[in-house]
């Protein structure tokens, strides 16, 4: 199965949330917007100045997601997904999740192959099943 990986999974992955997809890791290939390293790492620097999570947590989990990282393809924030991001959606979106929407939709179209878009975010999931893609997580 080929996977669109939104930060929100890998998140509640990685902390040991009650919500963690069951299906981690049964994808045959994985792709996600290189808007993920900063969006996980900026949660990470709010966790840890919240006290959420501790220094030697933080190190942790950096280590996990660079082995994630590595095992990903990367979507650029190219012009193609930054002009369907800007484009209207069928539902009501914000930027980072048009930008993601917008990738997975980009390698909708270039594989031919309508990847499986994996998040826990409901408004997310909503549009992209409205556009198509099937959606896990929410």
């Amino acid at each position: 199965m080929t996977v669109y990986l939104d930060t929100s999974v890998v998140l509640s992955r990685f902390l040991g949330q009650p919500n963690a997809l069951r299906s981690w890791g049964t994808w045959d290939r994985v792709f996600t917007s290189v808007l993920m390293r900063a969006e996980f790492f900026r949660t990470l620097d709010r966790l840890r100045l919240e006290n959420s999570i501790d220094d030697s947590e933080r190190v942790a989990l950096s280590q996990h997601f660079f082995t994630l990282w590595e095992a990903t393809y990367r979507i650029p924030l190219s012009p193609a997904v930054l002009e369907r991001a800007a484009e209207p959606f069928p539902t009501v979106l914000g930027t980072l999740d048009a930008l993601h929407l917008a990738s997975a939709l980009v390698i909708a179209r270039a594989y031919d192959d309508r990847p499986t878009l994996l998040t826990h975010d409901r408004q997310l999931s909503q549009a992209a099943n409205a556009l198509g893609l099937p959606t896990e997580g929410t």
